[in-house]
C-alpha cells in the first residue's frame, strides 16, 4: 500500500436515509468534503435515530447511549478531537475515536455507526483514507443517475419551496431521500433550515 492510498479524506455527512437493498437498516451517505464522491454505509435503525436526532436537532425525553457517553467521556475532561474511518474488511468498516485528555491522545476502536454517532455530538471532523474512497465511494453522478429515476418523477421536486410549509418540506425530504434524490434532499435541507433560521 502506497502513500497515496494513506492519504487522508475529510467527508461530512450529506444524507441518511432507508437502505434499498436491507429494509431494517438505514444508509448513512458520507461525502468527501472536496470533492463529488459520495461514500455510502448501511447502518442500524437505532444509531440512524441516534444520528438523527443530533442532525434535527430534536432532544430525546431521556438520553440516548450516546448521550450518556457523551456526558461520561466529558465529566472525565475527554473529548473526542476526529473520527476517523480506517479500515474495510469484507464490506464491513472500522472506525477509531480520537480522543484527548490532558494534551494525551487516545485512539478507541468503535463500530462506525457508533463513531458517528458520537461525531456529530463532539462535532469533531470525520476523516478516512484514500484506500477506502477507491474501493467503496461513488461518484455523484453514479447515485444521481438516471437508472433509479425518471426524468417525470424529478419534475415534481422542482416546483418552488416558497409555498410549501415546513411540515410539507419534511415531509418532502423522506420522499426524495427514499428515491436517492441527495441533491434534491440538500435543497430542499437547505430551504427547511433558512425557515428555521428566519423563525428564530
Amino acid at each position: 500500500m502506497g502513500p497515496d492510498d494513506m492519504k487522508r479524506v475529510e467527508l461530512e455527512i450529506i444524507a441518511l436515509s432507508h437502505s434499498v437493498s436491507q429494509t431494517q437498516n438505514y444508509a448513512i451517505i458520507l461525502g468527501d468534503v472536496n470533492g463529488n464522491r459520495r461514500l455510502p454505509i448501511v447502518i442500524g435503525g437505532f444509531e440512524a435515530q441516534a444520528i438523527a436526532v443530533v442532525l434535527e436537532r430534536m432532544t430525546p425525553n431521556r438520553p440516548l447511549t450516546h448521550d450518556l457517553f457523551k456526558s461520561a467521556l466529558s465529566n472525565f475532561s475527554i473529548e473526542i478531537r476526529e473520527i476517523v474511518i480506517n479500515d474495510l474488511i469484507d464490506g464491513i468498516f472500522f472506525s477509531k475515536l480520537i480522543c484527548e485528555r490532558e494534551g494525551e491522545i487516545y485512539e478507541i476502536d468503535s463500530r462506525t455507526s457508533d463513531a458517528l454517532a458520537m461525531a456529530v455530538r463532539f462535532s469533531c471532523p470525520i476523516y478516512t483514507y484514500q484506500f477506502i474512497m477507491d474501493s467503496a465511494s461513488l461518484e455523484m453522478d453514479e447515485l444521481e443517475g438516471e437508472t433509479k429515476k425518471s426524468v417525470k418523477s424529478k419534475a415534481k421536486y422542482t416546483d418552488s419551496y416558497a409555498s410549501k410549509s415546513i411540515d410539507d418540506l419534511e415531509k418532502l425530504l423522506i420522499k426524495v431521500l427514499e428515491d436517492e434524490d441527495y441533491k434534491q434532499a440538500a435543497k430542499i435541507r437547505d430551504e427547511i433550515n433558512n425557515r428555521k433560521t428566519m423563525n428564530g
